[in-house]
């Protein structure tokens, strides 16, 4: 076995490793929130972000295993186009997962506005970003010459999604 096989394998097993581990997690982080707030629908949603940014990672990393076996070895025909089967198949599931767990395609994601970002920050639920937004209209209407552009007023609905499951100081 030479060196590129040996880094091939180690890929494929951390991206099945990246998977299984973050499954794991991923049902743990779920479970503490269903058992803190009770919120089974939270909670799921939860646990179906997780596993799908999971997932995405693991194909990542399986897609840089089938890139350096590529790269490294001398493959006939028929092998390379096995490989570029898998690497297509796997990147479309990496771009299909993408577009579920943030709800927008790639190319339309700049044009979301902070309204539109507020609103699904507000039916998620994420009370502290709710603050945030409204701390910041109070600092605009005391001196409207400094209201941030539409840009700045953008809130990001996946930094304060689940406050629960903040350790709490």
């Amino acid at each position: 076995m030479d060196f590129f096989e040996l880094v091939t394998i180690v890929f494929e097993v951390a991206g099945v490793g990246a998977m299984v581990v973050g499954f794991v997690i991923a049902v743990t982080l779920s479970a503490r929130l269903w058992w803190s707030t009770r919120d089974g629908a939270r909670a799921f949603r939860m646990l179906r972000e997780t596993i799908g940014s999971v997932i995405l990672l693991g194909l990542e990393i399986l897609v840089a295993a089938d890139l350096v076996k590529t790269v490294t070895s001398t493959p006939s025909l028929t092998d390379a186009l096995v490989l570029a089967i898998i690497v297509v198949i796997r990147t479309l599931l990496s771009f299909s997962l993408q577009i579920e767990i943030e709800g927008t395609l790639p190319w339309r994601r700049l044009a979301t506005t902070g309204p539109q970002l507020f609103d699904r920050a507000v039916k998620r639920g994420g009370e502290r970003t709710r603050r945030r937004a409204e701390e910041q209209d109070v600092s605009m209407s005391a001196d409207p010459a400094a209201a941030p552009t539409v840009a700045a007023q953008a809130v990001p609905d996946d930094e304060d999604g689940f406050p629960e499951l903040r350790s709490r100081s």
